[in-house]
């Protein structure tokens, strides 16, 4: 770092507005949500998705409730113009969501967007061209009425092109990119000619997207640059006014938050804030921002592992153990204080009650997520030295919230006993508790066929005891195993790895579950053959379930087979 940064780097401009209004307004209600995920998301990833992963994540989002999905850059690969018709052509669209697609102002990328989109029912097309002006003249070496022409070309071929397919219900985008960066006035000259040159109503709105393509400057800059286009822009009955908050100053929640106080209406971002660079807006912590305030975003998160799994999954990129209302510790406490007032939080609430516990600013059952993990006690070595002797004493590689799990049991001992808790105690904790859980369900061998587009599954167990046969069919070898055995068992996550090495090696499978609805256990399941070490460590979680129930009610034990 320089000594005198003042003399490389320019403090941004902030926008002359004494009279903003911002400040007091309060808000009320979800903007319209637009996921970018499988667009600008996806170019950010080392190894983009492929179609299938694509259309996995696509059918997540349209779970959550997203009405407008930006899918793909059409004209800029092959594989995204195959995905935008398989949607089309398979008919994967829902009536009430909206599919966007990306172009920049160039006839040919436009008539192979027009192509890719044939078909559909309806659609954004998204224009951008940059404006700001070390674009203009590093990048383009143009000038501003260049740029400005270069906008108004790509507008009106496109509603040239949007009228020559009038059975699609077309609708209009246009970015003006790099306005975070741009002069007010040119961003505001270039956004009025193109909103003249498309025409829109206030019952055929266009949207008008202003980008912080890179964070230049505090949230509070970026909220006066939003009011000051909405104040001046012409037509603005007849535009939807959407952000895209990029986060290369940590602050893109805050700039999206004080943008809608300031104007705007539509939001664009990604799940987790997966984008270029540090990222797009995290509408996941958007969101969850609204609802912690009363105010219910219109997106469901009941099952926030289960859209972290899939995120995860399909983009190759893990989600930060602390980050907000999604990570594996954000609702653990490990210091005294902290616990405590958890403690005297939770007992004091009702249920009917408004949510008032300390140190929590959202209940984790409102997103699927149990009260087992939020008050931790330390050990001397903590669930960090636990882990660790298990994997390299006996090469356990536990996930994190098994680790969690695991750790309480390790503190009832150390508590019991004041002593230390040696690597061999671990694993004999580790194998009573999860390996040897064989009743009343315990494996004796498999079957696995496939056909038809499944597979069908045969196993051998024994039921308190007794032999018996169960079959299934399924997806796979596990989702016709757990239709075999006749629980309600929802599998949450799903975790492998090589117990060993060479021809002796064994696979050891970690499965969290869910049975009814009871709170999720972990299982874990050894044996030579992957499947069986699934089908083993599925039916340890579903024995674990069981006894804990049985604890509680002292239920007759389930019976399965014939």
């Amino acid at each position: 770092m320089i000594a005198h940064p003042e003399r490389k780097y320019r403090a941004f401009q902030p926008v002359a507005l004494p009279d903003r209004r911002w400040p007091d307004a309060r808000l009320t209600h979800p903007p319209v949500w637009m996921s970018t995920d499988l667009r600008d998301g996806n170019q950010a990833l080392i190894e983009p998705m492929n179609v299938e992963k694509k259309l996995r994540l696509f059918d997540a989002l349209v779970a959550i409730g997203f009405k407008e999905i930006e899918v793909a850059f059409p004209s800029a690969s092959q594989t995204d113009f195959d995905f935008v018709r398989r949607l089309i052509d398979e008919n994967r669209i829902p009536g009430d969501v909206t599919i966007e697609v990306l172009t920049q102002s160039r006839e040919d990328l436009i008539a192979r967007t027009f192509e890719a989109l044939q078909g559909a029912r309806r659609a954004i097309v998204h224009l951008y061209n940059p404006i700001a002006e070390p674009w203009r003249r590093l990048v383009f070496h143009a000038g501003r009425d260049e740029v400005k022409a270069l906008a108004l070309k790509g507008t009106r071929l496109i509603r040239q092109m949007a009228d020559a397919h009038p059975d699609t219900e077309w609708v209009f985008e246009y970015s003006p990119e790099t306005f975070s960066a741009a002069e007010p006035d040119f961003a505001l000259e270039v956004v009025d000619a193109v909103s003249e040159a498309w025409g829109p109503t206030p019952d055929a709105k266009m949207i008008v997207n202003l980008p912080a393509t890179v964070e230049m400057a505090t949230p509070n800059t970026y909220a006066d640059q939003i009011e000051w286009m909405h104040r001046h822009m012409a037509r603005r009955d007849a535009i939807v006014l959407s952000i895209h908050p990029h986060n290369d100053r940590g602050t893109a929640v805050a700039a999206a938050e004080l943008a809608l106080m300031a104007g705007a209406e539509r939001v664009e971002g990604c799940l987790f804030g997966n984008g270029e660079r540090t990222g797009n807006v995290d509408l996941v912590t958007l969101a969850l921002n609204l609802y912690s305030q009363g105010v219910h975003p219109r997106l469901d998160f009941s099952d926030i592992d289960a859209v972290r799994h899939v995120a995860e999954e399909c983009t190759g990129l893990p989600v930060h153990p602390r980050h907000p209302y999604v990570g594996d510790l954000v609702f653990t406490a490990f210091s005294g204080s902290h616990q405590d007032a958890i403690k005297k939080g939770m007992d004091a609430r009702r249920d009917d009650g408004v949510w008032e516990v300390p140190y929590l600013p959202i209940d984790p059952a409102d997103l699927g997520r149990s009260y087992d993990a939020i008050i931790r006690v330390n050990s001397q070595s903590g669930k960090g030295g636990v882990s660790y002797l298990l994997q390299h004493e006996h090469g356990f590689e536990l996930p994190r919230r098994l680790q969690i799990e695991f750790s309480r049991a390790i503190q009832r001992v150390s508590d019991a006993t004041g002593s230390e808790v040696t690597g061999d105690d671990i694993f004999h904790l580790f194998s009573g508790e999860y390996l040897e859980q064989t009743e009343p369900y315990g494996y004796r061998g498999h079957r696995v066929a496939s056909g038809d587009g499944g597979v069908t599954i045969e196993a051998e167990l024994t039921v308190s005891g007794q032999p018996s046969t169960v079959s299934g069919r399924g997806s796979g070898p596990l989702d016709a195993f757990v239709a075999a055995l006749g629980q309600p068992v929802a599998l949450i996550d799903y975790q492998e790895h090589a117990l060993g090495s060479g021809a002796a090696a064994r696979a050891v499978c970690y499965v969290e579950v869910r049975v009814a609805n009871g709170a999720p256990r972990w299982g874990v399941g050894v044996d030579r053959d992957i499947v069986a070490a699934a089908l083993r460590a599925i039916l340890s979680a579903v024995n674990r379930h069981l006894a804990a129930e049985a604890g509680r009610q002292q239920p007759a034990p389930a019976q399965a087979g014939r």
